[in-house]
């Protein structure tokens, strides 16, 4: 087994809106769909924390949400501890923070877990008052085989996509650095780079992207993607795209909200190397009844 393994299994009690939700179990593949007010939104913030709380961001994370009143369940008066475990191949993760009198969390409790098929269950206590995690210590600490990095490197890989801003001023329709392009971010703002970056290394997978989009985009023909060296040696790269029978490269702006949103949606669905457990926030969003019918499928084959 790979050091990177989806999620299982999860458990979260004083989080936001999340009162007390008891192993809730998820696949690789997982879509939010709900009313307005039922969580949604709670839910994905929860692992936008995850990812800040791995680079030890959390204090600043909980000062942008308006302190640690705001982040605990009815606030502090009736919720005192924010709790979570979370479980993925044969290891898990569990921290319970308490708020500061400064509005901040500390850890009150971090382990990681192993599930040992012999000898049974592990625990690696990290310790306690500390208020950012040391899970990353732990795994800059120790060799390959150890707890913490199946832990680090199955959390890190986790997406939680999100592709709702299609203003003028969104990343996807920006220039941005065409070194931008390990991994397709959350809100797809380096779109372009990492499109480029299959086009070169996994064309196949490129134009297969580019086919699917053509289904629901018929006027659609191909991108242009041609980076630009800027004066400081910097190289950019911004959305352009062309359509049938026409050589003239148009602007992201051309394109309609809705199918933005498809080819992100597609690009995350259809990358050479998906992360182990995609989250995607109201997936149909702005499309067309025939577009989300292809959505569907295409969920069905990535799952």
């Amino acid at each position: 087994m790979g050091t990177i393994n989806p999620i299982k299994k999860l458990t979260i009690q004083g989080f936001k809106s999340i009162r007390n939700m008891k192993e809730l179990r998820l696949d690789s593949l997982n879509i939010l769909i709900g009313a307005n007010g039922v969580g949604k939104s709670n839910f994905v913030s929860y692992f936008r924390l995850l990812g800040e709380m791995l680079e030890k961001r959390l204090q600043v994370w909980t000062a942008k949400q308006g302190g640690a009143d705001r982040v605990l369940t009815y606030g502090i008066k009736e919720t005192k501890v924010f709790s979570c475990l979370v479980e993925f191949g044969l290891n898990g993760y569990l921290f319970s923070l308490e708020p500061t009198a400064e509005g901040g969390f500390t850890y009150s409790q971090e382990e990681i877990i192993f599930h040992g098929p012999y000898f049974g269950d592990k625990k690696t206590g990290l310790g306690a008052g500390h208020v950012e995690s040391k899970l990353k210590e732990q795994y800059d600490n120790t060799s390959q085989g150890d707890e913490s990095h199946y832990c680090y490197d199955s959390i890190s890989s986790w997406r939680v996509y999100h592709f709702h801003d299609t203003s003028e001023t969104a990343g996807v329709k920006r220039p941005g650095a065409l070194h931008d392009n390990d991994y397709l971010r959350t809100d797809a703002s380096n779109l372009a780079a990492f499109l480029y970056r299959l086009k070169e290394s996994y064309p196949n997978d490129f134009q297969q992207i580019r086919k699917t989009i053509k289904l629901a985009v018929p006027f659609f023909d191909d991108f242009v993607l041609k980076p630009k060296t800027l004066p400081t040696e910097e190289e950019q790269i911004r959305l352009l795209w062309k359509q049938n029978d026409n050589d003239y490269a148009l602007w992201p702006d051309q394109l309609s909200d809705g199918s933005i949103r498809f080819i992100c949606l597609v690009t995350a669905l259809l990358q050479p190397e998906p992360p182990s457990t995609i989250i995607i926030d109201e997936p149909e969003l702005g499309l067309h009844p025939f577009a989300i019918t292809l959505l569907g499928s295409l969920l069905r084959s990535a799952s």
